[in-house]
């Protein structure tokens, strides 16, 4: 009885983290860029001097999905779209470098081009800043201009170009602003080979029938579980009174 209750309370706590994970993925299925979150878990045999006949529940994996979603043309010059792999790169408050595949970009009071969180997007050669008056426009390869609308003839002015990188996945992980970043939290160089589209988002990569599926599936489990942990109960239950007899 003592393994049954144990596995099913550690079974217990990691199925609610699961269905914590399958609520943030639903949430954030029409987040712009966003990369869904994937828990996996493993038994682990309890070490003691006794035999190894209790388990409990350890997180395996706490992965992401780095597969591309659906790209969508919005028309709107701030709006970048980064073409199958790379990741554009911001400046978080505390000024160290961190990646996302949200490009609906801003300009804020200064002209600088930023997330619509307030973060700086970074350029080759650090922030990116639109003279007023100008109609911007976005490269293939992550060039930015600027076309002067006040003066006539029009002319174009390079601005710069957006910082994109390629890492590999296996590199990167979440931070808790929802941001990725490199395991050494070292900045990346540039990677020439990424592309983006202009006028155009990227949406989230959440497969939401999918992750309804798991959330049902969660359930069940967990009324399992619970079940399982009633069923101990009632053992000892009567096991006590057997014992009362005697």
């Amino acid at each position: 009885m003592d393994r049954l209750i144990y596995t099913a309370m550690t079974g217990l706590k990691h199925i609610m983290e699961q269905q914590s994970t399958t609520a943030n993925n639903l949430a954030n299925s029409t987040t712009t860029g966003f990369r869904a979150q994937i828990d996996s878990f493993r038994a682990v045999p309890v070490l003691s001097d006794g035999l190894p006949t209790r388990a409990f529940v350890v997180d395996a994996t706490v992965g992401t999905n780095f597969n591309s979603g659906v790209i969508n043309t919005t028309g709107r010059e701030l709006d970048v779209a980064i073409r199958d792999r790379g990741w554009f790169a911001v400046q978080r408050p505390d000024g160290t470098e961190a990646y996302t595949r949200n490009g609906n970009f801003k300009l804020n009071e200064n002209g600088v081009l930023q997330t619509q969180d307030g973060l700086t997007v970074v350029g080759d050669g650090g922030p990116i800043t639109i003279p007023p008056e100008a109609k911007i426009a976005f490269a293939n390869d992550g060039t930015v201009s600027a076309v002067a609308t006040n003066v006539v003839p029009l002319f174009t002015n390079l601005i710069g170009r957006l910082k994109l990188v390629n890492p590999n996945d296996a590199d990167l992980v979440r931070g808790t602003d929802g941001l990725f970043e490199t395991k050494n939290r070292q900045p990346l160089n540039a990677d020439a080979t990424v592309t983006v589209a202009s006028g155009a988002l990227e949406g989230s990569n959440v497969n939401v029938v999918e992750e309804m599926v798991n959330m049902i599936s969660q359930a069940r489990q967990f009324d399992l579980q619970t079940k399982l942990i009633q069923n101990a109960e009632n053992n000892a239950t009567k096991a006590g009174q057997i014992f009362s007899l005697s």
